[in-house]
């Protein structure tokens, strides 16, 4: 079985949030999948972006391919980790 990593749309019309999530390749855009990883939501300044990265990485070592898209958000969602690390007050708060 293909895992993929990839965007599934949620939301009204012409209101879009995406869940992360791993499914199979074989499967549609929003049918099933195996494990939701995170969201995004677009419509925000700046994008929101919320993914469990030791989730993904866990997949990604497992032989799950991320889409074009969804590599871009993971290393949006590892910079904001990291940011997030390095000020301690900022997460106290």
């Amino acid at each position: 079985m293909a895992v993929k990593l990839r965007l599934m749309r949620m939301g009204k019309k012409k209101q879009p949030t995406y869940r992360v999530v791993a499914a199979d390749s074989r499967s549609p855009r929003n049918g099933r999948f195996i494990e939701i990883l995170g969201t995004y939501d677009p419509r925000h300044e700046p994008s929101l972006v919320k993914i469990d990265t030791v989730k993904a990485h866990d997949w990604i070592s497992k032989g799950a391919q991320p889409t074009e898209t969804v590599a871009r958000l993971l290393k949006v969602a590892e910079a904001q980790a990291a940011e997030v690390a390095e000020t301690p007050e900022a997460a106290e708060a």
